[in-house]
């Protein structure tokens, strides 16, 4: 490898030509890095004691061997977007250059010399004509720019927007015309050039984009795949399977939604979650694990690509599906889309119908939905999906998930009709995440004909204003703030209309009876069409009975729209696990420093302040110390005489410990579970034990992710 600091201009002139490789992302600088340039530009053109802007690396290689007749095009690993950035700037001041009639500027800037020496190859034919050559969509619009012919149907949005923010800025600064030529002189990169006989260009890619700030993770997947294969297999994949996925993910979306899925991807793969800075490190790990070809690999990605597109990108083509994956989107649950990803494989192999399917995906919205009801913590789904699929008997699908989510236990539990009844009655749902969902979900519920809810506003049919009018307190009676403040956001208080500003803070009976559009039609509830009125008509005064009541109807309606799955108990118990061997029992009397002494006394109050951590928490006495777990131990209590020996579930090297109280107890041998030990005296030590304790427990639970 040969680096040397280089001026751009005299760079792209003395060279024949860059193209850029198919696996190369497209064009993606912003708005705001190309002002950024802009204005580093001017800078550097109106200060004469400035002599060199820096603007980054430029890495290629020779795609073959170059003679004294004839220079081979230069393959770029590094460095298009400052390339193509460049192109684009000095083609908007060519354009000025020729639009205003300027002449020559500074002896060396006209419109032809630009042209002629740094954008093309004026005594070259057909694609070596041009200096520069990107891959695909964005190949053609700048080849159009530089042509001066009309921008291609299917053209590239981040060159049009950024040629066009070049051509402003230029005619903006028009009176500056010769400090931007100046500042353009100034520009300055390092020249990389790389021996293809003794440089490993994938290795220099990825350290020149170690931090992940350069490149996307999906990016560097992608180089990762393609850039060591041979010319004709590397363009036979990226257009039969790489291509396509980036046109199905849409141009903006696959930059905001490729690395998301390559993420899903590697979890649905190996029921691992990669951490979402790894993804690139995960995949390499991932794909030197596998026994098939690079090809086997591609089309594999492909396919879950084309899976992912239609759950989470709105692509599905069967009405029913796309309905349920609508749903899903609504209130968020990417935490499933690993899952959901093996489910529709599944599904295209033909291991399920699409009526199943759509009953998974029901299944799925209806967990979430009721956990969120139920306000039971979501720091566990993520782990709960990455798994599930490997959990499932796959010759009897449907009935394996039903059984999966039936026997999750507590604090994965899928909330029971009773329970999702009783708070949804309760919760504030006015101000819950995507109220429109529950509400949508709820009116369309076996309709055919489905109701555009957008269409519609919430209405409080016990007004949300505090001073209520005499009329409505009298209504509500001797109690009517207490009500108004407990039930005015909840479900019996909630309904639709279309006519909001006319309903107001009107008494219940005009609400019901006398309310009129413009044209005089009666609109009040007794005359609404909507399911979710049904009733209104029949109840003679609004109060807290009348409110429950509804309430009551409501939550018997939610429990079938989400609807919890249903086994017989003799197939259900056939999925159990096998019961282990019961183990010996203990108490709290086989541990002679807990059963009496001043342990005692420390002990409860620490055994009551994890279990308090969460219902999920179990306490196990064991013979030599005690155990809490949620799926498995998170921390283990060893009685001592003058103090309690805690054993913390995680590694070392993963604790926050501030006071530096912790020891490290790897391979030592210790009773308990866990590479952390730390020592409790007293109540005083409790709150920052807990902390520590906390760790580990959030740690099994699956938080946080992304740390």
């Amino acid at each position: 490898m040969k680096a040397t600091e280089a001026n751009l201009l005299k760079f792209l002139k003395k060279s024949p030509q860059f193209v850029i490789p198919i696996y190369q992302r497209n064009y993606s600088w912003t708005e705001e890095q190309c002002r950024q340039l802009w204005a580093d530009l001017l800078r550097a053109g109106r200060d004469d004691n400035v002599n060199a802007h820096f603007i980054g690396a430029i890495v290629y290689v020779e795609r073959g061997l170059s003679n004294v007749v004839q220079q081979d095009a230069l393959l770029v690993i590094d460095g298009q977007q400052r390339l193509t950035t460049a192109t684009l700037l000095i083609s908007a001041l060519v354009k000025h250059f020729e639009s205003k009639g300027i002449g020559e500027l500074l002896e060396t800037f006209s419109a032809k010399k630009l042209r002629n020496y740094y954008l093309l190859n004026p005594d070259e034919d057909g694609e070596r004509h041009f200096k520069l050559l990107l891959s695909e969509t964005d190949k053609e619009t700048l080849l159009a720019i530089l042509h001066g012919t009309p921008i291609p149907a299917e053209s590239s949005v981040r060159i049009n927007e950024n040629y066009a923010l070049f051509q402003q800025l230029i005619g903006q600064n028009g009176s500056e015309l010769e400090a931007i030529c100046q500042g353009l002189a100034k520009l300055v990169i390092v020249d990389v050039a790389l021996d293809r006989s003794q440089d490993n260009p994938q290795l220099i890619f990825e350290s020149m984009n170690s931090t992940g700030l350069e490149l996307s993770q999906a990016d560097l997947v992608r180089n990762f795949i393609l850039m060591g294969l041979e010319p004709k297999l590397q363009t036979e994949l990226y257009k039969t399977y790489w291509r396509p996925m980036e046109k199905g993910f849409g141009q903006a979306a696959y930059a905001v939604h490729f690395d998301a899925f390559m993420r899903h991807y590697l979890t649905a793969k190996t029921g691992e979650i990669p951490n979402v800075r790894e993804v690139y490190s995960a995949f390499k790990a991932y794909a030197r694990s596998l026994k098939g070809d690079t090809h086997d690999l591609v089309t594999d990605i492909h396919a879950y690509a084309t899976y992912y597109c239609a759950i989470a990108l709105g692509s599905e083509s069967d009405p029913s599906l796309k309905q349920a994956f609508h749903d899903l989107r609504e209130i968020k649950v990417d935490v499933s889309y690993p899952f959901l990803l093996d489910a529709y494989n599944d599904y295209q192999q033909e291991r399920l119908t699409a009526g199943e399917l759509v009953q998974i995906i029901r299944l799925v919205e209806s967990y979430v939905f009721r956990r969120a009801i139920c306000a039971i913590p979501t720091n566990s789904l993520n782990k709960t999906f990455a798994g599930l699929s490997r959990s499932l008997k796959k010759d009897r699908y449907l009935e394996s998930v039903q059984a999966a989510f039936l026997l999750m236990p507590s604090y994965r539990r899928f909330p029971h009709d009773e329970e999702f009844q009783r708070d949804i009655k309760q919760r504030d749902l006015y101000n819950f995440r995507s109220r429109s969902f529950w509400l949508r979900r709820l009116e369309n519920q076996g309709r055919k004909e489905r109701v555009v809810v957008e269409n519609y506003t919430i209405e409080h049919i016990m007004p949300q204003n505090e001073a209520l009018s005499k009329e409505w307190q009298t209504g509500l009676g001797p109690e009517w703030q207490r009500i108004q403040q407990t039930w005015l956001h909840t479900l019996g208080n909630l309904t639709l209309t279309g006519y909001n500003s006319e309903y107001r803070d009107f008494p219940f009976a005009y609400k019901r009876d006398q309310v009129v559009d413009k044209e005089g039609n009666p609109v009040g509830f007794a005359h609404s069409p909507l399911k979710l009125n049904l009733g209104l008509g029949q109840v003679t005064v609004w109060n807290e009975d009348a409110i429950k009541a509804r309430a009551d109807r409501l939550a018997s309606e939610a429990a079938k729209v989400w609807c919890s799955p249903k086994l017989p108990p003799d197939v259900l118990n056939a999925y159990r696990p096998i019961a282990v061997m019961a183990r010996q029992q203990y108490s709290i009397e086989d541990h002679p420093h807990l059963a009496s002494g001043p342990m005692r006394e420390l002990f409860d109050a620490f055994s009551e302040a994890v279990l308090a951590l969460d219902p999920c928490v179990s306490e196990e006495f064991l013979k030599l110390y005690v155990a809490y777990k949620a799926e498995k131990n998170f921390v283990d209590v060893v009685p001592q005489a003058k103090r309690l020996r805690l054993a913390i579930n995680m590694p070392f090297h993963e604790i926050d410990d501030p006071k530096g109280i912790c020891l490290d107890v790897t391979n030592l041998g210790r009773w308990g579970n866990g590479d952390v030990e730390v020592g409790i005296t007293s109540k005083d030590d409790l709150p920052y034990v807990m902390g520590l304790v906390r760790q580990s427990f959030d740690r099994q639970m699956g938080e946080p992710q992304d740390a």
